[in-house]
Parts: C-alpha cells; sequence; structure tokens
C-alpha cells in the first residue's frame, strides 16, 4: 500500500507554502489527524488557510457497503480559509479534525454539497457551527494516485450560520452559494452575518 500521506502533503505545500503550526488529533478508533495551518494573502489582505493532513490515507466508503474497499474510492482533505486577525479561529483546529474523522467515525462519504455540523461553534464565538462543503480545484489541485487509487481531492470548507443550513437543507447547495454570490458575501469574513434569505 502506497502512503499517500507525505504527497497530499507535499501538493499542500507547492499550493499554500510552509505551513506555520499544525496540530494532530486522535479519536478513539482513529488514525491521527493533522491540521495544518498556512499564513497568506489574498487581494484583500491576510488570510489563513488550515488543511486537514490524514483523511485521505484511506478511502471513503459507502455506509450500505457490505465490506469495505481498503484501495477504491474517494479520498479527500479539507481546507478552510479565513482572514486573519477579525476572530480568534486557532481553536478551530479540533472542530476541522472531528470533521476529518467522520469518514472513519461514522462512515460519511464527504462531498461537494455536503453539509457537515460539528453542534458547536467552529471557534470562539463564531456565528457558524457546520460548513457547506465546496467545490475541490481551486485553490489546490487534486493529486492523481497510480492506479487503482482515487485521487485525493482537496474541498474547500465554507462556513454557514445556523439558518443559512437550515435554509440550504430546504432549497440545495446551490441554491445558497447563489445567494451568497448575489449579495456579494465575503466567505472569508470570520464574523460576517447570515445572507438575507427572505
Amino acid at each position: 500500500m502506497v502512503d499517500v500521506l507525505p504527497l497530499v502533503e507535499a501538493r499542500l505545500r507547492s499550493a499554500l507554502g510552509e505551513p506555520d503550526a499544525r496540530a494532530a488529533v486522535t479519536f478513539l478508533g482513529t488514525d491521527r489527524i493533522e491540521v495544518l495551518r498556512f499564513a497568506g494573502e489574498d487581494g484583500e489582505g491576510a488570510i489563513v488557510r488550515y488543511a486537514t493532513l490524514g483523511m485521505s490515507a484511506h478511502p471513503m466508503t459507502d455506509p450500505t457497503a457490505v465490506l469495505a474497499d481498503p484501495v477504491k474510492g474517494p479520498r479527500a482533505e479539507l481546507v478552510l480559509s479565513v482572514r486573519a486577525g477579525l476572530a480568534d479561529t486557532g481553536k478551530v483546529l479540533r472542530p476541522l479534525a472531528v470533521l476529518a474523522a467522520s469518514p472513519q467515525v461514522e462512515g460519511l462519504v464527504v462531498a461537494p454539497g455536503a453539509s457537515l455540523d460539528v453542534g458547536e461553534p467552529l471557534w470562539p464565538g463564531a456565528p457558524f457551527t457546520s460548513v457547506l462543503v465546496a467545490e475541490p480545484g481551486g485553490l489546490v489541485e487534486d493529486l492523481e494516485l497510480d492506479a487503482p487509487l482515487d485521487p485525493v481531492r482537496f474541498l474547500p470548507l465554507l462556513p454557514m450560520t445556523p439558518n443559512e443550513a437550515a435554509w440550504k437543507r430546504v432549497h440545495g447547495a446551490q441554491a445558497l452559494q447563489e445567494r451568497w454570490l448575489a449579495n456579494g458575501t465575503d466567505l472569508r469574513d470570520p464574523a460576517r452575518r447570515s445572507v438575507p434569505l427572505e
């Protein structure tokens, strides 16, 4: 079996630079999940990016499957981008690790359009308890692995307020993203308010 995690970390470093911090979290009965922090910029200022490392060690398995395939199946890591200095987002490491462990713990297949809920604020005082999984391929390109392994996809996470999460359950991920776009919502603002949903 190929160890994909060194390849995943190399891809993260090539896309995001050197991590300035990392933390490891281990849950009972699961492999260790690391969260790497990268400092960067966009056109409007400093950005902090958090990326999981460990979720892609095993393929995600359909919970209805009788036997888990140790080779085939989707692989992914999670990436969260927030504006620096506006909130104490450093505490997001554990919630991110919880989400990254969910395929192992709960048998989830994490895919674009899905909602993931941690049941508590993503960081102290955060108006978000859940995230929308967005389409990969923008910030960090998919990492192709040798056949028959599926590529590792780097899935961006978009924080949702409880109202947005409830609205998304009714109207769908596409409709919520269109609402964000129409209102010019800064999805990287860690203190933003809910988009108007009337």
